[in-house]
């Protein structure tokens, strides 16, 4: 059992450090509060100083250590100089979350090259430098959990968003991949695929027509909340979950289980 009453989790990450890349917004905050609470040590780490800051007020206030580093996805040397600083103030890492994402809803016919490579960066190369960065420090330390955050769109099209789909389909197999390449290490490479969960980051879906479709597709026909997506988060990063790896979790609500629902 991971939670007791809703948003209290059992402290079974004790003495864990935690590294969440994306981790001061949207799901990616969610999932950083839920590893503190669970007894992780955290960087939650972001562009922006500002939330990075913010986040980790939140995080310490569970009385973890926090770390505030602001760093860029998409720039490799940011990440390195991460991971210094991880490794000097925590001593290791043990578990990373790649939640950093970004999506545009544009006919395939009208995204230009530049669009698509930037969606393609933050989404898909991004997180193969964030795991070759610490995933060398994991395989040397000989231990690890990589949980990457996927998307329904790993799965099933969505309409005018294929830049999205191709990276975040390319970022399941990714996953599989980095499972199979370090299974032999002691690192375990999973994903999680939230449903549909109202963020910063798709609210203008949310609020439209489509987001009514989105919901009449759920099974459950309501939204998620962030906190749900805790407990599998937590799963992943135990240290007990040593012969899970190479999945994609969904967490949907039932959506890519349904079929025809009336």
């Amino acid at each position: 059992m991971f939670f007791g009453q809703k948003g209290h989790v059992a402290v079974v990450l004790a003495g864990m450090k935690a590294v969440v890349v994306g981790g001061t917004s949207g799901i990616g905050k969610a999932l950083s509060l839920g590893l503190a609470r669970a007894g992780a040590d955290v960087a939650a780490t972001s562009r922006s100083q500002e939330a990075v800051d913010a986040t980790a007020a939140e995080i310490s206030a569970t009385g973890v250590s926090a770390l505030r580093v602001a760093s860029d996805i998409s720039d490799r040397q940011s990440l390195l100089r991460l991971r210094e600083h991880v490794l000097v103030e925590f001593g290791s890492v043990d578990i990373l979350i790649n939640s950093a994402g970004m999506t545009k809803r544009i006919p395939t016919l009208d995204i230009d090259e530049t669009l698509w490579r930037q969606i393609m960066d933050v989404n898909l190369t991004g997180p193969l430098r964030t795991c070759q960065i610490f995933g060398e420090t994991m395989i040397e330390q000989g231990f690890g959990r990589i949980i990457n955050i996927a998307s329904l769109a790993s799965t099933v099209a969505f309409q005018e968003v294929a830049a999205y789909g191709a990276s975040k389909a390319g970022l399941a197999a990714l996953t599989r991949s980095l499972a199979t390449e370090w299974a032999e290490y002691g690192v375990t490479v999973n994903a999680i695929a939230p449903g549909i969960f109202p963020t910063e980051l798709n609210r203008k879906i949310i609020d439209s027509p489509r987001g009514q479709e989105l919901l009449m597709r759920t099974p459950m026909k309501r939204f998620g909340d962030t906190d749900e997506l805790i407990s599998t988060a937590v799963y992943l990063a135990s240290r007990e979950t040593s012969f899970t790896t190479g999945q994609v979790i969904a967490v949907d609500g039932g959506f890519l289980a349904s079929g025809v629902n009336q």
